[in-house]
């Protein structure tokens, strides 16, 4: 009975009566389009943004949808106060992998440390406890800043794909203690300033990413034995020791320089490496190019992993620890032939870059970003048509990612009636859509990346490569339902910092009104204007039927009215608009996009 009834509750809903404002006049291609001009506002803003804040439908309305999409896909013209003023609130996002280290080392590197000595003081147990604090308090950041930006920022559709494009080349925090130093950078370098350029420049500053080079163990892919190297073990080792007898006699200018080469070789030596790793090169063919159905072989993922070899990254002891390094001496230097493509014997870095071409390329890979941006944008099954034209446009603008998006998202397809509320929103997109719906502030607590995290998408937290799901069977099952509700509960009783309910602008206005009238006014205001029957009904009575009752502990008596709401602790009870908004939050309206 359960099931059936969440699969009317979670039924696709294309609502038709939607606020109404004057819109300018529009394009014969708009006049063309399936959605009313009323729809196409809400469908841009819940598409290429993460839903509206208050004032966005009428501002859309005013300026015209298309102006509106060409403005947000050049985001470098548009005026964003709030997005630059975060980065005063998280300084430490704007550092380099070696700074953080340095600010925030490791509480484990404290500990061994403190036991090289005959005992542990206080001092020293006092500073380990606060080193710990510290870390968790530089991945907050990391995570707070994600959610941050999203909420307040004016370009959405930058937000909106950099958060795709972090999903597509997914890295994973927890890896090894060093990816909390270079996830920022990961971001701030590789995706954002490519989210819009060409895709060969993204796919190349990823590929030189420290984050994805050692979350896909490429850092210490080296050419096996058999293999010829770029540079013997011989020769490095002489130079190690030229290199030290240089820092000898000059410690400023020859030693500065000399010392870089010499501990990088030194590090790579002392490591003793194990052989060819292939586990970057195999998820660059299948899961960051050409697709699973690409055309490549496994004797083409080896080739890649040897073409990569020493493509790596400079540890503790070398200067600019966390940075990109080629190393010649694990760089497998012979012949090598990748999807009919043969790259000569002598080379080294040539070989991974040539790699990187032919890839960006590749027929596969138009096809297959083609296809994985029109989930996003269109459908979790796009029109074929669509797919195609889009892939023709990666492949005639030589990867032009802007033209590729304004391709999709000017289409027929993208407007069309199918494609309206047919989404249903991830974790992130929930909780950033809900705070935007209510225009709440930027939250620099780690709280709203909490509660993404509890709706069971914990950011930089997917272990596999192959990114958080596109399409909404992930998202759909009986827990993350209840969860959901119980989350749009959550927000309307204030558990999320600077969100306060009744700072929605709309809130005076409905405060003394009657019940229907509330109602009336929490649809038109949130959910667009238009839900189903049994929406409506639960928004009028109060009680949503899905909502699980959870005994009380009986060492924790409850408040009268106060239930447990799962991952989201204990609610105080809500009434009156309060409780309207909370639900609306939690509807399946408010859950598709």
């Amino acid at each position: 009975m359960l099931d059936l009834r969440l699969t009317v509750v979670f039924a696709p809903m294309l609502g038709l009566g939607l606020l109404l404002y004057s819109a300018q006049p529009s394009s014969p291609e708009a006049q063309a389009r399936d959605l009313t001009q009323e729809q196409q506002v809400q469908h841009v803003l819940n598409r290429l943004a993460f839903g509206p804040r208050p004032g966005d439908v009428e501002h859309v309305s005013k300026v015209g949808v298309d102006l509106w999409i060409a403005q947000q896909l050049e985001p470098s013209r548009l005026s964003d106060p709030h997005g630059q003023a975060l980065r005063a609130a998280y300084p430490n996002i704007g550092k380099d992998a070696a700074a953080l280290a340095r600010e925030f080392p490791p509480p484990n590197i404290l500990r061994i440390r403190s036991r090289r000595d005959s005992m542990v003081s206080r001092a020293d147990s006092q500073a380990i406890r606060e080193a710990a604090r510290a870390s968790r308090e530089l991945v907050g950041d990391i995570l707070s800043a994600r959610v941050a930006r999203a909420v307040v920022s004016e370009r959405q559709l930058q937000e909106v794909l950099t958060d795709f494009w972090l999903n597509h080349f997914s890295v994973f925090v927890g890896k090894n203690q060093q990816m909390r130093y270079l996830i920022p950078e990961f971001e701030r370098d590789a995706i954002r300033p490519h989210v819009l350029g060409r895709f060969r420049d993204l796919l190349g500053a990823v590929a030189h990413s420290p984050a994805m080079l050692l979350y896909l163990d490429n850092a210490q892919s080296v050419a096996d034995s058999t293999r010829p190297t770029l540079m013997s073990r011989d020769v490095a080792e002489r130079r190690i020791r030229m290199a030290r007898r240089a820092v000898a006699r000059n410690n400023r200018r020859a030693g500065n320089g000399a010392r870089v080469d010499s501990a990088a070789l030194e590090q790579l030596l002392a490591r003793r490496p194990r052989g060819l790793n292939e586990n970057y090169a195999r998820e660059l063919l299948e899961l960051h190019t050409l697709g699973v159905d690409g055309g490549y072989t496994q004797q083409d993922v080896i080739e890649v992993a040897r073409s990569l070899t020493g493509w790596s990254v400079r540890g503790p002891a070398a200067r600019g620890a966390g940075e990109f390094f080629f190393n010649p001496v694990a760089h497998d230097a012979g012949d090598k032939t990748v999807l009919g493509h043969r790259l000569p014997k002598g080379r080294g870095l040539a070989d991974g870059e040539d790699v990187l071409d032919i890839l960006a390329r590749h027929p596969a890979t138009a096809r297959h970003i083609a296809h994985k941006l029109a989930v996003r944008f269109v459908s979790d099954s796009p029109p074929p048509a669509l797919v195609d034209r889009a892939a023709a446009v990666f492949s005639k603008t030589d990867g032009d990612l802007r033209a590729v998006v304004r391709s999709i998202v000017t289409s027929p397809e993208f407007f069309s009636t199918t494609a309206y509320r047919s989404k249903v929103k991830s974790p992130f997109e929930t909780v950033v859509s809900a705070l935007r719906a209510l225009g709440a502030p930027a939250d620099t607590t780690p709280v709203s990346a909490m509660l993404v995290s509890r709706l069971g998408q914990p950011i930089y937290g997917r272990q596999s490569p192959d990114g958080w799901p596109e399409t909404g069977g992930e998202w759909m099952n009986t827990g993350a339902i209840l969860n959901r509700i119980n989350f749009g509960l959550a927000v309307a009783a204030n558990m999320v910092p600077g969100t306060r309910v009744n700072r929605w602008p709309s809130y005076e206005a409905l405060r003394d009104a009657p019940r229907d009238v509330q109602v009336q006014g929490v649809i038109d205001g949130l959910l667009g204007g238009s839900v189903s029957t049994d929406t409506r009904a639960i928004l009028e009575s109060g009680a949503n039927p899905l909502i699980d009752e959870v005994p009380s502990d009986p060492m924790r008596p409850r408040r009268a009215g106060q239930r447990r709401a799962g991952a989201f602790g204990e609610l105080r009870p809500l009434g009156g608009l309060d409780q309207i908004i909370g639900l609306a939050l939690g509807s399946p309206e408010f859950q598709r996009r």
